[in-house]
Order: C-alpha cells, then sequence, then structure tokens
C-alpha cells in the first residue's frame, strides 16, 4: 500500500482550513501534516515538515501566497504546491505559477475534484481549472507596460502633475502624455484615476 499524501494547509481562514481538513481526513490515502495561517508560517511549516502537497491560499498575511511558494518553490523545487484562489487575485495567481506551483483550482471547487487534484498534483501531473486556464492564457496575452510607462504610472499614483513627472523624468511635458495616452489604452482607462486603479489591481504597481 502506498504512504498517505502528506498535506500541509496554508490559509488565514480557520474555517477554511477546517473544511479542507474535513475533506483529507475523509480520504484514506491523505494525511493533513500541518496548518499555517500566515505566509511565513506556510514557509517555516514546508521546511520543517517536508509535505507532498501543500494547499495554498493566495492573500494571507504577512507574506501572500505567491510570496511564499517562490520561497518555499526555491528551497524545495520537489514540493508540490496547489493554489486556491478566486478570480480577484488573478495577478498573484499567474505569480504563483510562473514560480513553479503545480496547479490551481477555484476556491469552491467540489470536494471530490479537490480530493482528485490533490492526487494529480502529487503524482506530478498539472491541474489548472478551465477557469483558471482561460484567465492565465488571456493574461499571457496582454501586451506589456514598458518600463518607461510604469514609471510615468508610478508618479501619477503619486499624484504628480504632467509638469512635474516632466522634470522629475527629464522629458518633455508631451512624450509624458504620449505615455499617459498609451497607458490609458493599455489599462482601457479613461482618466487617472482609473488608471492607477486598474494598475494597482493588476499588480502593476504597489
Amino acid at each position: 500500500m502506498k504512504p498517505a499524501i502528506r498535506i500541509l494547509l496554508a490559509d488565514d481562514h480557520q474555517v477554511v482550513r477546517m473544511g479542507l481538513a474535513a475533506i483529507i481526513a475523509a480520504e484514506d490515502d491523505m494525511r493533513l501534516v500541518g496548518e499555517a495561517s500566515d505566509g511565513n508560517e506556510a514557509v517555516d511549516l514546508a521546511q520543517k515538515l517536508s509535505p507532498d502537497v501543500i494547499l495554498m491560499d493566495l492573500m494571507m498575511p504577512q507574506k501572500n501566497g505567491a510570496e511564499a511558494t517562490e520561497e518555499i518553490l526555491a528551497a524545495n523545487p520537489d514540493t508540490k504546491i496547489l493554489v486556491l484562489t478566486t478570480f480577484g487575485e488573478s495577478v498573484e495567481m499567474k505569480r504563483a505559477m510562473d514560480a513553479g506551483a503545480a496547479g490551481a483550482l477555484i476556491k469552491d471547487t467540489p470536494r471530490l475534484e479537490l480530493a482528485a487534484a490533490i492526487r494529480d498534483v502529487a503524482s506530478g501531473r498539472q491541474v489548472v481549472s478551465p477557469e483558471i486556464a482561460h484567465v492565465l492564457k488571456r493574461m499571457s496575452e496582454m501586451p506589456k507596460l514598458s518600463p518607461r510607462q510604469l514609471e510615468v504610472l508610478g508618479y501619477v499614483a503619486e499624484g504628480l502633475t504632467s509638469k512635474a513627472i516632466s522634470t522629475k523624468m527629464g522629458i518633455t511635458q508631451d512624450s509624458v502624455n504620449g505615455h499617459l495616452r498609451a497607458i490609458f489604452a493599455h489599462l482601457k482607462a479613461s482618466s487617472r484615476t482609473e488608471a492607477v486603479a486598474t494598475a494597482m489591481r493588476q499588480g502593476l504597481i504597489g
């Protein structure tokens, strides 16, 4: 008989962890070895416990799930991390997948599908729900803002005027406004406020 899949839960909501723990307890071939309530704890427990699979929430205090995923996989690339996400976390989800996460599922995935996904990633297969695969594909096809445009956007977020930005960057005001038009088009924004809000939501600026 194969040894049970050793699982670490990382989620800052106790109710969510309880639900996931109940799913794991119902499976004969799975064993819960630890629970983390923030990203730092997830990194520490991953090192101490060496789980086969980590169920990783993305939005956690101290260190988010994408950051924890990067650290864990940098230290132990063989760890299988299955990200549990919502559609509002697409930027961090992509970051976790780019770091080498073994899969990503939406949080309301049915119990049997989640259990099957855990077995799949433990066996070395990648599991990505169709909805998430669509989001990741769309994100990969999006044109990127240039470093210069990101710099302009950062100054806009600080509340600087076009004139102040031109002075800061040593370029003309017309150049600044040209960058702004390109940024608005890229982000489908009609104002500076909307551009900044969209960029922050997409993780382009902090």
